[in-house]
C-alpha cells in the first residue's frame, strides 16, 4: 500500500522514461510541463482584466438593473 505523501511527491511518481521537464502526478493522470504561456492566452487574460476594471467602475453598486426609480 502506498503512503499518501508518495502520491503527491513528483520524484516518486515521475515515470522513469519521461523527459526531465515533464513531471507526472497521480500515476500519470496529470502531467506538469515547464514552458511558456501562448500569446493568445495572455491576450485573453489582458482583455478580461480590462473588462473587469471597466465593469467595476461602470456597473458595480446601486440597486441593480431596472431597480432605479
Amino acid at each position: 500500500m502506498t503512503h499518501r505523501d508518495d502520491l503527491a511527491h513528483p520524484e516518486r511518481t515521475q515515470a522513469p522514461h519521461a523527459d526531465p521537464e515533464i513531471v507526472e502526478f497521480a500515476g500519470g493522470e496529470i502531467r506538469s510541463y515547464h514552458g511558456r504561456v501562448d500569446g493568445w492566452l495572455l491576450a485573453v487574460y489582458a482583455v478580461l482584466a480590462v473588462w473587469g476594471v471597466y465593469y467595476l467602475f461602470q456597473f458595480w453598486g446601486g440597486l441593480g438593473p431596472g431597480q432605479a426609480r
